[in-house]
């Protein structure tokens, strides 16, 4: 089982073929456009509108008016036609073992169990075989042209991820938190002139004392009047600099981590601050995301096994460990097809979006120690069990990887837009009225 799988080509539509329309008169096909010198026809908008129309419906989305979403499909089909040219006249080509490979993905997205049942859903559908093969011809090269001219080019800097974090989390740059101890020598209010130049003496010995390297945990157990007596060190603890006086903040803005400032005077009294610690805030909030602790068991697939002889062996392997007659890491060692095998089938802790679709979906839905049925995905038959759930925590580095990855997303989209529209921009398109 691969981690962190690319997703497989995604069919042309959520299911392998748009849905039979309700039975009415077939329209004579005409040509609505010229892209080039190829056709784009009044069949392939209405097919690709009713794909439209069906997965609107499917998410309860609210369909435009008919004549709006005729134009935008139109002009989305010479886009399309204008960059599977240029694909081809660079040398772009789909062979028969991608078109293979996609067809498998497209078949397991709807849950069947071979290409060949795949190609019995699309006639029993009306929809010829070679149509619906090179529809995913076109997609996968479409797919293969935007990899081509579009991820080499993009670069991501860190400052590009610092600015997304903060038009996401509203962050401010500059945000800085620290980290204060501090001893309190109290003046009471009405104190006498004596008394307070004592406590200005007493005051003073303890900042001398600070600045000569005296442990300040020592010192404020010894002379400070805050809450616990000092019995805390005096820490004051991590925090941004609007959650402390400004007093503080003005009087240990130019100190270095260690140094020490005072004693400066409040109403309570006289400080004595030593900075603990700097740090630039944090610009991403705390975020958890639920893990999953998985193991499995990997047989693959081909001439020395086919997926039927997989299944049921994962099967009898299931029902050996529901009865005790085996431990599933055990047989994960012995039978498992990959790397995972050494160690029992373990997989550790896995997040969201780690492990293809179908092995994602089955494993979410079982519970702590259940096992599942034999799956099928595209690297072979997986038995899958559970052990554990939890929330975790990421670290910094993980949000800011998530960020990039967002952030690469983003650019791609965008890039690939500016694109696309350079490329119909070159093209000769010329519109033809349907016939009377």
């Amino acid at each position: 089982m691969e981690q962190a799988a690319p997703a497989p080509v995604a069919s042309p539509s959520p299911s392998p073929a748009p849905a039979p329309e309700a039975p009415r008169q077939r329209e004579a096909d005409y040509i609505v456009a010229i892209v080039n010198t190829e056709p784009v026809t009044n069949n392939e908008v209405r097919a690709r509108m009713a794909r439209a129309e069906r997965q609107m419906n499917e998410r309860n989305v609210s369909l435009p008016p008919r004549d709006e979403l005729r134009k935008e499909i139109l002009e989305r089909l010479i886009s399309e036609r204008a960059q599977l040219q240029y694909a081809r006249e660079s040398g772009l080509q789909v062979d028969a073992a991608a078109l293979a490979q996609a067809e498998l993905a497209i078949a397991r997205q709807n849950q069947l169990t071979s290409v060949e049942q795949l190609h019995r859903r699309i006639q029993q559908e009306g929809i010829s075989l070679k149509e619906f093969q090179d529809d995913v011809r076109n997609q996968v090269l479409l797919v293969r042209l935007r990899e081509r001219e579009i991820e080499p080019k993009l670069r991501i800097s860190d400052a590009d991820v610092d600015a997304f974090i903060r038009e996401q989390t509203g962050a401010q740059q500059g945000n800085q938190e620290i980290n204060l101890a501090m001893i309190l020598v109290a003046v009471p209010e009405g104190a006498s002139a004596e008394e307070r130049a004592r406590l200005q003496a007493r005051a003073e010995e303890a900042a001398k004392r600070a600045r000569a390297g005296e442990d300040f945990t020592k010192l404020a157990e010894e002379f400070s009047d805050a809450n616990n007596r000092g019995r805390d060190g005096g820490v004051l603890g991590l925090r941004s600099l609007d959650r402390y006086p400004d007093l503080f903040v003005q009087s240990t803005q130019r100190l270095k981590v260690g140094g020490v400032a005072g004693p400066v005077k409040s109403d309570a009294g006289l400080h004595i601050l030593k900075v603990l610690e700097r740090k630039q805030a944090s610009d991403l909030p705390e975020v958890k995301i639920p893990q999953t602790h998985v193991r499995h068991i990997l047989l693959l697939v081909g001439p020395q096994q086919s997926e039927r002889v997989a299944v049921e062996r994962l099967a009898d392997f299931k029902r050996r460990v529901q009865s005790g007659q085996a431990r599933f890491e055990t047989l994960a060692r012995e039978y498992s097809q990959d790397a995972s095998a050494r160690e029992g089938g373990d997989l550790g802790w896995a997040s969201p979006g780690q492990f293809v679709p179908e092995f994602e979906q089955t494993m979410n839905n079982l519970d702590a120690g259940q096992i599942s049925d034999p799956v099928v995905s595209r690297f072979g038959v997986h038995l899958i069990q559970v052990d554990g759930r939890r929330e975790q925590v990421l670290t910094a580095a993980e949000q800011r990887q998530m960020a990039r990855n967002m952030l690469r997303e983003r650019k791609a989209q965008e890039a690939f837009e500016t694109w696309s529209k350079e490329v119909r921009g070159r093209a000769y398109v010329e519109y033809r009225e349907p016939p009377r």
